[in-house]
């Protein structure tokens, strides 16, 4: 492969060229902004069992996505294969990423996938990860590396037998070696492994611990001595996919351990919201330690191209009232003025009204400010907000979903308001695969943003439901449908916006 093939760090994957990706032990945050690139642009993807959840959402839509992931006694492709499928479909002039867990060149068996691009003469390119063994440890709290502990780390393969006559490994050199151990793929083989350490002189005594599904949500950890480590492991049951650390650093998780500090942390949380929304409140949730599972009920179907919205365009100046229910409702009128050729300056002698601070924020990116927000985000405080604006025969608009109460225009109407309905969009029911529905099993909370967000969702899960999560409601309207289809709603939102519904969340956590 010459250095002029192709010129690496390109913005994005070129025609026929291989691409070893590292994805990371988990967390989808410690993915490489060069990974999630390649990933998004690729026309072929090989992917392992370990890649975080979530890695090949940027995957476009056309791309081959290739199973190619081994568990113990079940492999999806041999490894032979997948090399060979990574040589085909370069030769065809595609681009092909092979997205691993971790790093591609620590126990990924990238250098030999290397080798075999290289025979080929495929042009490739290595996008190293982050490892588990550096990952894991940090995210338990345990530095692998301490001034005072422990000035080198050593890397070694757990999956090796260690008590077969030929073994690669020097276990009287690794015993002596005056710096932390981590073990990759050991834990079945923990007895032995800590049994031949000790035997080889390494101190029993000395701390070890053992990490589960390191950078997981669910990660869990264990920390006792070198001898005592496989009774621990074995009676917390442990197991794969885990590293070994052995080391005096390892005493340090009692002390400087995080993961487990943080608010949410064990806690699995459904988001119903659509798919769009759903990402900024599951980015919330997860940083504060809670296992997200995104289950979007609805679908946002936008209707600006209806010849009502395009009436309510050509109108729009004429408007002394503008009343805006939801950040969708917002996002869409905007939209639907910007393709016609206008901006905010159409809305310029209206007054703004936002049916709360969730809607008014998104206003505020759109460039507009309301006038007029209410403290409560429901259409009753809303009416009651505008008792002062004068409305007795002019004309006002209220821009929102297709199916709404109508609490608002009949108030309106009976100031002598005329009013227009103006539906921008629709919310229909997103279907769910039976993966994506087993995955809310166990949940803690389940969460609801809307109305509709509760009936499609009941509709989608039907016996499915969580049987001992807590319904968690964004406010009273969203409260009463879940009540009226028979859920128990044991936390509403005081403030009615995604902010409010993690305060409230959060609230009925901590007791």
């Amino acid at each position: 492969m010459s250095r002029g093939d192709y010129a690496p760090h390109d913005a994005g994957p070129r025609p026929g060229v291989a691409y070893l990706v590292g994805a990371g032990p988990g967390d989808r945050g410690l993915m490489t902004a060069r990974a999630l690139e390649l990933i998004a642009g690729a026309d072929a993807i090989l992917y392992d069992r370990l890649i975080p959840a979530g890695a090949l959402d940027g995957a476009r839509e056309d791309a081959e996505l290739i199973y190619v992931g081994k568990a113990p006694g079940r492999v999806a492709m041999e490894q032979e294969e997948t090399e060979r499928r990574m040589v085909e479909i370069a030769r065809e002039g595609r681009s092909v990423v092979r997205l691993k867990g971790g790093d591609p060149f620590v126990f990924g068996r990238g250098g030999e996938e290397a080798e075999t691009l290289e025979a080929a003469g495929v042009p490739f390119e290595v996008v190293p990860g982050v490892t588990a063994g550096i990952a894991a440890s940090a995210y338990a709290g345990i530095p692998v590396t301490h001034r005072d502990d422990a000035s080198a780390v050593a890397f070694v393969t757990g999956h090796e037998d260690p008590g077969k006559e030929s073994s690669a490994i020097d276990w009287p050199a690794l015993a002596s070696f005056p710096g932390t151990l981590v073990l990759y793929m050991g834990v079945r083989n923990l007895p032995r492994i800590s049994e031949r350490l000790i035997a080889s002189g390494r101190d029993p005594d000395e701390p070890a611990a053992a990490i589960q599904r390191g950078t997981w949500p669910d990660q869990r950890a264990v920390v006792a001595t070198a001898a005592t480590l496989p009774d621990a492991v074995a009676e917390a049951g442990l197991g794969a996919p885990a590293i070994l650390l052995f080391g005096p650093v390892a005493a340090r998780r009692e002390r400087i351990g995080w993961l487990e500090r943080r608010p949410l942390h064990g806690r699995r949380v459904v988001v119903t919201r659509a798919r769009a929304q759903a990402s900024s409140l599951a980015a919330v949730l997860t940083g504060l330690g809670a296992e997200v599972v995104e289950l979007p009920a609805i679908r946002i179907e936008p209707r600006i191209d209806s010849a009502e919205v395009a009436a309510m365009v050509e109108n729009i100046h004429s408007y002394a009232l503008v009343c805006l229910t939801s950040p969708n409702g917002a996002e869409l009128l905007m939209r639907a003025l910007a393709e016609r050729g206008l901006d905010a300056r159409a809305l310029a002698a209206a007054t703004i009204a936002a049916i709360g601070p969730g809607t008014a924020r998104r206003l505020r990116e759109l460039g507009l400010i309301a006038d007029i927000v209410p403290p409560r985000s429901i259409a009753e405080s809303l009416v009651e907000s505008l008792r002062e604006v004068e409305v007795d025969g002019r004309p006002v608009l209220i821009a929102r979903a297709a199916e709404a109460r109508d609490v608002l225009p009949e108030a309106l109407a009976e100031r002598g308001a005329k009013v227009d309905v103006v539906p921008l969009y629709e919310t229909v029911r997103e279907p769910a695969s039976e993966d994506e529905i087993e995955a809310i099993a166990g949940a803690d909370y389940v969460t609801f943003t809307s109305s509709s967000t509760v009936r499609f969702f009941l509709e989608t899960v039907g016996e499915s439901f969580p049987a001992r999560a807590r319904v968690v409601s964004i406010g009273p309207v969203t409260s009463e449908t879940a009540r009226e289809l028979g859920l128990d709603v044991a936390v509403e939102a005081e403030q009615h916006d995604p902010d409010g519904l993690v305060a409230a969340l959060l609230a009925d956590a901590a007791l």
